[in-house]
């Protein structure tokens, strides 16, 4: 009798080597763990997007769209309703309580300051709260960065296994590419673009110049984080579309095919001021909306954190 052909998603980790920081983080999150008691309610944050090198000394590469803003906003609001929180993002992205000054639209880091190079007087009340509220969540608040989809899975795999309990609840908040070049596919070196470099590429570049990707589907993750490496755990997935007429269609079918807790679903241009939660526990989908005036002052992730922080608590409560 044959044996069973490996999973994809158990292949890709034989396949794709893990990156050289991997010891170091699950020693930083172990350390973490064990600083405080096992009782506190933690979650795992991922935030931002990943990128596809196209060549192993990568110039190219393939990026998905995220600044990190969701995620960002949503560790600060854990953070306010007493979680612990490790913030799993993409390196440069937005990060909780420096994002407020970042990326603005009517400044850059330089406006912040007279010129005397010291903080002006009209920035320095706001960057005094926030930097009294870091350092009141500091000991909270684990930063773990990534940069490639390879970084990522074998980091939220890593991580997953230190913290599976029934106190903790995974926010995949993080822009995860769909397609990949395994490890084995990659080139080494840069791939050429001009005529006569061609033969010494290892990249498929045609005659006409245009470059051929062959790209892999990325192995759906979260059905293994769901039965094996946070079955006892919470978990929250995202599902962005830019179509409305597909977005609880497609929420409700990962509902049912990953059977985790809980999907929020959102559009590309209206995801700063409305989200839908669904529940594998709740026929009908949960608005959250805010009006333009209310984003003014607040953010959408205040009202989200607020709904499924009361839904964790419900959940734990039934001992899962």
């Amino acid at each position: 009798m044959e044996a069973a052909a490996a999973l994809p998603e158990d292949k890709y980790f034989q396949e794709n080597p893990k990156p050289v920081y991997l010891d170091s983080l699950i020693e930083q999150t172990r350390a973490f763990l064990n600083t405080h008691d096992k009782d506190e309610k933690i979650v795992l944050v991922t935030s931002g997007g990943t990128s596809v090198p196209l060549e192993s000394n990568t110039v190219r590469f393939i990026d998905n769209f995220s600044a990190g803003t969701r995620g960002a906003s949503s560790a600060e609001q854990f953070l306010f309703k007493g979680y612990r929180v490790i913030f799993l993002h993409r390196e440069f992205s937005l990060q909780p309580f420096n994002r407020h000054f970042i990326r603005t639209k009517n400044l850059n880091f330089l406006d912040y300051f007279n010129a005397e190079g010291q903080i002006d007087e009209k920035y320095l009340d706001d960057i005094k709260s926030m930097k009294s509220m870091a350092e009141k969540y500091k000991d909270a608040l684990l930063m773990l960065p990534f940069t490639t989809v390879n970084d990522y899975l074998w980091s939220l795999r890593s991580i997953a296994k230190l913290l599976n309990n029934n106190n903790a609840m995974f926010y995949l908040a993080a822009a995860v590419s769909d397609f990949y070049v395994p490890y084995g596919k990659l080139p080494e070196h840069k791939i050429q673009s001009r005529s006569e470099f061609q033969d010494k590429s290892e990249g498929k570049v045609n005659k006409s110049g245009q470059l051929i990707l062959d790209l892999d589907p990325v192995p759906k993750f979260l059905r293994k984080l769901v039965q094996n490496w946070a079955n006892k755990s919470m978990i929250v997935s995202f599902k962005l579309e830019t179509d409305e007429d597909l977005l609880i269609t497609k929420a409700k079918q990962a509902l049912k095919n990953y059977n985790h807790q809980l999907v929020i679903g959102n559009i590309l241009s209206t995801r700063h001021k409305e989200v839908v939660v669904l529940s594998e526990e709740e026929e009908s989908e949960h608005w959250i909306k805010i009006s333009d005036e209310t984003l003014k002052n607040h953010s959408i992730e205040e009202f989200i954190i607020e709904d499924i922080t009361k839904r964790h608590e419900k959940w734990m409560s039934n001992d899962n």
